[in-house]
């Protein structure tokens, strides 16, 4: 049963939550987290991405870059730029995105939860990528980027919600890309014993997005527990950053491909190829599929309809995804790309990027790129639940998380 508890959140003041509120910061390139950052000076940034504050040549995984963000951290929760609840709670964090809203529990999840596969994966993480965050959480001695996770629609949980979301939000206020960021508190105790019941009676959380955040607190937690033998559980390195959302609210989008090069094939000889593991179709224009089993393909300026043939489908959760489709019978048989996370002939587009970026990408350096259906959260329920897991980019939630607005403390869980 899944142990989702309320905590002490570290909050930024209600006037600067807009201000400080920022996207992961893996979404940056490191000039862009730069520029930025100087587009706005209290953007949690650059706690985040610590390299933006300081000099322009260093390497960004120094030690002095960890210790720039313990340093700014810390600062800024003594000067009351942040300020801490003085009990633990659970949160409301709502996001809106072109006229739909998504409300999520913000709280903490635990690293046995994790261990024991109550909180499922459907990703591979990379060791590189991990370390970056378990050097940020461990030195900073707080997790500053929320883990999303997803759950199955309770009814119970939605009174719940419905009933805070009645109150005055701690929050409210649109980011620059036209976001609604709305934050409630919950901390009546009442409604704080449902909600831990509630969820202490699900057998399974997925995780949406967010898997390196969640290894690399995973691994800091563990790493405490070995520096600190006669820990009880209870302490609060043996949980991390949540937020959790209910599966029927969840935006998942098309994570779309395009291709450098067709392999050596002319275009016409590659279409025979696509001919014989789909059935295909001159559109009259841009394809944006409609169904699971439908591609959009643009070759050469050209969109065609694509349709996956029942003979070449399997019924394995994983190869039964339409990315998989596409890369087992086309992608490596064809193009040769045999590993998609290494291959640098291959580009990943995410859906709130437009298909006009398929085509932008083909115009300009691409052969030939593929619109897809998105990925259905069901199917990552199937992949996890099998412990298995999706090829590279099968999956692009949107709106994302903003970081900053919820810290969670791992020392004493107290500011001191």
């Amino acid at each position: 049963m899944a142990t989702i508890r309320p905590f002490r959140a570290v909050r930024p003041r209600a006037d600067l939550a807009s201000r400080i509120a920022a996207l992961p910061y893996d979404v940056y390139n490191r000039h862009e987290a730069r520029i930025e950052v100087k587009r706005e000076p209290e953007s949690f940034l650059q706690i985040d991405r610590a390299e933006t504050m300081c000099a322009e040549d260093i390497d960004i995984y120094a030690p002095e870059v960890y210790q720039k963000a313990h340093d700014l951290l810390w600062e800024k929760i003594g000067n009351g730029t942040f300020v801490q609840d003085e009990k633990p709670c659970y949160y409301l964090y709502e996001l809106i995105m072109d006229g739909r809203s998504q409300t999520g529990i913000v709280a903490c999840a635990s690293i046995d939860d994790y261990q024991n596969q109550v909180i499922k994966k459907h990703e591979c993480t990379r060791e590189e990528k991990e370390q970056d965050r378990i050097c940020h959480v461990d030195i900073c001695d707080a997790q500053t980027g929320p883990i999303f996770l997803a759950y199955r629609k309770n009814e119970e949980l939605k009174k719940v919600i419905r009933k805070v979301k009645q109150g005055e939000a701690e929050f409210d206020f649109t980011s620059p890309d036209g976001i609604i960021h709305r934050g409630w508190k919950v901390d009546e105790a009442e409604e704080i014993k449902n909600i831990q019941r509630l969820f202490g009676e699900m057998n399974a959380i997925y995780i949406a997005d967010g898997h390196h955040r969640a290894a690399s607190a995973v691994k800091v937690g563990l790493k405490r527990r070995a520096q600190h033998p006669d820990y009880t559980g209870e302490e609060e390195f043996n949980f991390f950053l949540s937020v959790l959302f209910s599966e029927d609210e969840l935006l998942i989008m098309d994570y779309n491909r395009a291709v450098r090069s067709l392999n050596g094939y002319t275009e016409e000889n590659f279409l025979d190829k696509v001919k014989e593991k789909f059935t295909v179709t001159l559109a009259e224009g841009v394809v944006k599929p409609e169904k699971k089993g439908q591609f959009g393909m643009d070759l050469g300026g050209i969109w065609y309809l694509l349709e996956s043939k029942e003979v070449y489908q399997k019924k394995d959760p994983v190869e039964a995804l339409d990315v998989s489709y596409l890369q087992r019978e086309l992608l490596f048989p064809v193009l040769g790309i045999e590993d998609p996370k290494t291959d640098e002939r291959i580009s990943f587009i995410g859906g709130i990027r437009g298909i006009g970026e398929l085509e932008r990408r083909v115009n300009e350096d691409c052969q030939v790129a593929f619109s897809m259906y998105p990925t259905t959260i069901q199917e990552l329920f199937e992949v996890a639940d099998e412990g298995k897991l999706m090829p590279p980019k099968s999956t692009w939630f949107e709106p994302k998380l903003r970081s900053g607005l919820f810290l969670h403390l791992i020392g004493d869980g107290k500011i001191q």
